[in-house]
């Protein structure tokens, strides 16, 4: 049976912010011409959950505060598979890797085994959930996608490396939160940054998490305790 490639799938992006500047910086690229999802927009690195990302071993889990506005709407492996399915879409798009030195404790899946040859196991404690979207209906990808926040300091190696990034993206570089404003970005992306701005400014903990939800036949924006 053929995949129906506008069904509704779980994915994962990551908004990774350096604060070693004079004001923070996001790191996002640009999709293809080509691509079917967003093509030309500059985005932030993500992509759609794999089977076997609840089956990654995590060297911290995601926070608990993080976890509990999660389990509000999917199981504890799906929580777990998000977060993986964020850190590894960062590594396959960017080539940065965010982990902890250690050793797996099975043989890891092709696409973690860049990640684990460098002696890295992911980690999750440094990501924070700050927002949720439901691509609307009639497009040729829909996503309930959830946005993590997380530091750079969590990569190991160089910032500027991205010599093992995949094709996915394009240009990537560090933008400052007001030049982002002035790239070509999808709807959705202005949104997460007018509502994650001011947390990622002062450093401070996110409060609830906004939701743009289109999974009916009207748009709602609410947010999650």
């Amino acid at each position: 049976m053929s995949e129906d490639k506008a069904a509704l799938r779980n994915a994962a992006t990551i908004l990774l912010v350096r604060r070693d500047r004079d004001e923070p910086q996001v790191l996002m690229g640009q999709r293809g011409a080509k691509a079917a999802f967003m093509p030309n927009k500059f985005v932030f690195p993500g992509g759609a959950v794999d089977p076997g990302d609840a089956m990654v071993p995590l060297a911290g889990p995601l926070p608990d505060v993080c976890a509990g506005r999660l389990a509000c709407d999917v199981s504890p492996d799906m929580a777990r598979a998000l977060a993986a399915a964020a850190i590894r879409e960062l590594w396959e798009e960017t080539g940065l890797p965010m982990g902890v030195p250690g050793t797996w404790p099975t043989d890891p899946a092709p696409d973690w085994k860049g990640l684990a040859g460098l002696g890295l196991v992911p980690s999750a404690a440094g990501l924070t959930y700050v927002f949720r979207a439901i691509t609307p209906g009639g497009r040729p990808r829909r996503f309930d996608a959830r946005f993590f926040l997380a530091d750079a300091s969590a990569i190991v190696g160089d910032l500027d490396d991205f010599s093992r990034a995949s094709d996915e993206l394009s240009h990537l570089q560090w933008i400052g939160l007001e030049a982002a404003r002035g790239f070509d970005l999808p709807f959705i992306t202005e949104v997460v940054l007018a509502e994650v701005s001011a947390v990622i400014r002062s450093g401070g903990t996110p409060g609830p998490v906004p939701f743009f939800d289109n999974s009916g036949p009207e748009s709602v924006f609410r947010r999650i305790a």
